[in-house]
């Protein structure tokens, strides 16, 4: 199974995927530092938040680019996504409260390094199960 992800066509899939997901990340990010420093929000509940935001962003930037010509219902596949981003936003907490409570990590810090392992986790999902291109 892993080896249909390392062909040329899921390599430009990823890239497109990383270069999306690097800026509804940034974005991400600035919606969660207004939610702690601004509105005084908890940064663990203000990541989830974040990270929903950027996500439903995602969708429309994943269905008509990185995964382009998905045969899926738009409502499906919107569905299926936020299933997959339910996964990532469990790693992507999950990981940010070991790194924040456990370390002296940053709470910005934390975030960047948890969205590697979140994002590669909901690309491989969604590649595979939502729009079966890989």
């Amino acid at each position: 199974m892993f080896a249909r992800f390392f062909t040329r066509p899921a390599g430009r899939m990823l890239l497109r995927n990383t270069v999306v997901s690097t800026g509804v990340f940034l974005l991400g990010l600035a919606v969660l530092w207004v939610l702690v420093e601004k509105a005084g929000m908890n940064a663990v509940l203000a990541t989830g938040l974040s990270f929903l935001v950027a996500n439903s962003i995602h969708y429309i930037f994943g269905r008509t680019w990185i995964f382009a010509g998905s045969d899926r219902k738009l409502s499906t596949g919107y569905a299926i996504f936020l299933m997959n981003a339910m996964i990532g936003l469990a790693v992507t907490v999950g990981l940010f409260w070991v790194l924040t409570e456990l370390t002296p990590m940053n709470y910005l810090v934390a975030r960047v390094i948890v969205s590697v392992f979140a994002g590669l986790a909901v690309f491989g999902l969604n590649a595979s199960i939502n729009f079966r291109q890989v």
